[in-house]
């Protein structure tokens, strides 16, 4: 539909400027927003609020977006993963992982991913284009129709902030009391690193930062993400002290654990000074071995050895248990592509 526009790509401010240029009363985006992210609606024929009119113009310019699952497959653990295709030969994955009481959705921004991290598996496919906000909300109503979601974490394919724009106005939607109506305290966004976008995004939008930080030296990240050349250690800390969090938050260090390489005692202690005047807390994630990297995950003493020192010294840290690796849906494994698809 080159000619119209997807009424999804919009916030509800740029919605209710939108009408306004169009001679129409502001409260009409609200109605709008209502219908598209409350009740679901996948037309504006829908939309019984609205008059014959309006319906058939919005129907002459625009058009109301929506995803399905390709495929949908179910770990042993009931983790589920959903296949979206985008329809253009490109598709993306989507997890959610279940907990009693608080399921959370793990989403995806681009299809593939740009930054090449050596221990990822979507960053082998490189990036091929950034999803529009219309993709990213998407995943969540169409998930949320298969399950309730409690947490949305911006985990899956991509890098977040290298799609910032369309992330902030996702994630605007997704927290509008008149949109998904999430919480900002359970939205989190993910990056490897992207220092001037993450004060950007500080600046737009109050949500849970996570950073992955996964080694405890320049010289160690270099070797494991890329983008630690543009953005070292010392910048990367710096804009995670200037980070706006709001009172009682913490900003989430992802430290992914690779046998031999970054889960030593040594890496703890540099883990612990590195971190030790910012607002924090670990999330420790033993590697996921997958086919063509070489990584291997560490042991369990060394795992426990690592948790326990920073456990000792009052962090707050959680070692994530795999979830869905035998539907390669755990951290690290997200392709696009589902067995057999």
């Amino acid at each position: 539909m080159p000619d119209k526009i997807d009424i999804k790509n919009y916030s509800l401010d740029e919605l209710e400027k939108l009408l306004a240029g169009r001679g129409k009363e502001r409260f009409r985006a609200t109605q709008i927003f209502k219908w598209l992210y409350q009740r679901d609606a996948v037309s504006f024929g829908d939309m019984t609020n609205l008059s014959r009119e309006l319906r058939q113009e919005l129907d002459e310019t625009a058009f109301v977006s929506n995803l399905t699952p390709s495929a949908v497959e179910v770990g042993n653990d009931g983790t589920r993963k959903y296949l979206f295709d985008l329809g253009d030969g490109n598709a993306v994955e989507s997890v959610l992982i279940p907990d009693e009481g608080r399921n959370t959705l793990c989403i995806s921004s681009q299809a593939g991913c740009a930054m090449a991290c050596k221990f990822c598996l979507t960053g082998t496919f490189k990036l091929t284009r950034n999803l529009t906000t219309a993709e990213i909300v998407n995943q969540v109503c169409a998930v949320r129709r298969d399950a309730e979601i409690r947490n949305i974490v911006f985990m899956g394919m991509g890098e977040p902030l290298h799609n910032l724009d369309n992330v902030i106005r996702a994630v605007r939607i997704l927290v509008d009391g008149n949109g998904l109506q999430f919480s900002n305290r359970r939205v989190t966004v993910s990056t490897c690193g992207l220092v001037p976008e993450m004060a950007v995004l500080g600046r737009e939008v109050i949500v849970n930062l996570a950073v992955s930080l996964n080694a405890t030296t320049d010289a160690q990240r270099d070797q494991l993400m890329p983008i630690n050349r543009r953005y070292p250690l010392a910048d990367l800390m710096q804009a995670c002290r200037e980070f706006p969090l709001p009172s009682r938050r913490k900003i989430t260090f992802e430290y992914v654990m690779i046998g031999g390489l970054n889960d030593t005692l040594e890496d703890a202690r540099r883990l612990l000074r590195l971190i030790a005047d910012i607002p924090h807390k670990v999330n420790l994630i033993p590697f996921n071995e997958h086919e063509g990297c070489a990584f291997t995950t560490p042991t369990r003493a060394a795992i426990d050895a690592f948790h326990r020192y920073l456990i000792d010294r009052n962090v707050t840290v959680i070692t994530r248990e795999s979830r869905g690796g035998d539907i390669s849906a755990a951290c690290g494994q997200l392709r696009g592509k589902l067995n057999g698809v």
